[in-house]
């Protein structure tokens, strides 16, 4: 391997889940560099590609493929915010959080949350079931997102990427 291409490799294990433009910063590679390389890596099984409508995440081989729905979650502001609130609440709550209870720790709008949510429950990350007439939601993997979280924690220029990629993605495509 080549030192771009171990300085490639080297960005996307430490930052699973990272965008082009992140490897980008963090190598300091232009875009036709960058991604003649990402190209060979993946070619010879080295990083798997996640892509998606407008997006690409990028992941070592060495993460199992159960993760990535984790990971990338856990890289995005308002996903993260539920699942750390769903993680501090009290595993002996039968019930989980309700909806009112996540908008107000998450402090996020309610229609914000209730894309997220959404998505969390499509991923099959959240359970969503319900209780005394409202809708209430648990972790459907506790340990598993608590140590995602722990050896996974998106940089402050990986978190501020992804606020912004909220920001002009509203619709959750990635």
């Amino acid at each position: 391997m080549t030192d771009k291409s171990d300085t490639i490799l080297e960005a996307i294990e430490s930052n699973p889940g990272i965008h082009f433009r992140g490897i980008m910063r963090k190598t300091g590679l232009m875009n036709g560099v960058l991604s003649y390389h990402l190209a060979k890596l993946e070619r010879n099984n080295l990083i798997i590609a996640r892509r998606r409508p407008r997006t690409a995440r990028f992941y070592s081989v060495r993460i199992p493929e159960s993760d990535h729905a984790v990971i990338r979650a856990l890289r995005r502001p308002t996903p993260r915010a539920l699942l750390i609130a769903l993680l501090h609440e009290d595993p002996e709550n039968e019930n989980g959080l309700s909806f009112v209870e996540l908008v107000k720790r998450a402090e996020r709008s309610p229609s914000t949350v209730s894309l997220y949510l959404s998505q969390l429950v499509r991923e099959s990350l959240v359970d969503m079931r319900p209780a005394n007439f409202k809708k209430h939601y648990q972790l459907r993997d506790r340990e598993r997102i608590d140590r995602l979280l722990e050896d996974h924690d998106p940089s402050l220029v990986g978190r501020y990427a992804s606020n912004f990629e909220d920001m002009i993605n509203p619709l959750g495509s990635s």
